[in-house]
């Protein structure tokens, strides 16, 4: 076994998530929450300069998002999550899964929406990943000005339906963590933690038996 998978492999056995999936986690927690609340303050903006550029702010920390979740399932491919209480068969395990595949999604089709209501909005200018890194925007500038319309409709009627999405199951995430945690006593919430915070002691590592892999809904794959 590598080094990785070991070093990985000691965090696993515990029932706890990796320092770097811990780091994903709550990062881009916070970037998600400032995006759902900027989104809806910019709506309060006049039409100008300040608006242009409070959605231009809004659209770059969007494609941010976009990355993130990119190399946070690139981690999670590479470095499997625990087999926590979160793995007993059941439909609340299924019905957790889902709703993370639901989340990996959503950080896709909003930054890439945002991206083509931006693209739509002539003259197009490029945004800048992480304030540097330019990024063109998508080739809309060729299409008639009716064809450029409904591009900005279509994105950001998808936009704004997946938004909804995001507000109603970022609380309802929480609750079930929250529930994992007061509720059923179990290790889930305290394996996302930040360890450094977690005062327990847990010797034996988490504190339910792991369920055989072809038990669990994802087979085993993290």
């Amino acid at each position: 076994m590598s080094s990785l998978g070991q070093w990985a492999k000691s965090y696993r056995d515990r029932g706890r998530y990796t320092p770097v999936g811990v780091a994903f986690h709550w990062i881009m927690a916070v970037v998600v929450i400032f995006q759902l609340g900027t989104g809806w303050w910019i709506q309060r903006y006049l039409v100008g300069g300040e608006k242009l550029a409070a959605y231009a702010l809004h659209s770059q920390i969007g494609l941010t998002l976009l990355v993130l979740g990119l190399l946070r399932l690139l981690w999670r491919l590479i470095v499997p999550g625990p087999i926590n209480d979160a793995d007993k068969p059941g439909l609340p395990s299924t019905i957790a899964h889902i709703t993370h595949g639901i989340f990996y999604a959503l950080f896709t089709v909003l930054p890439l929406s945002g991206w083509a209501m931006w693209s739509a909005i002539q003259p197009a200018r490029p945004l800048y990943l992480a304030g540097l890194i330019p990024i063109p925007p998508m080739p809309f500038y060729d299409l008639s000005r009716e064809w450029q319309f409904r591009a900005l409709d279509w994105a950001m009627d998808i936009h704004v339906a997946a938004v909804i999405l995001l507000a109603l199951l970022v609380p309802a995430h929480a609750l079930a963590a929250l529930k994992h945690h007061f509720i059923d006593r179990d290790d889930v919430f305290e394996g996302m933690f930040p360890e450094v915070l977690d005062h327990r002691d847990h010797p034996q590592g988490s504190r339910h038996t792991p369920p055989p892999l072809a038990d669990r809904p994802d087979g085993g794959r993290g």
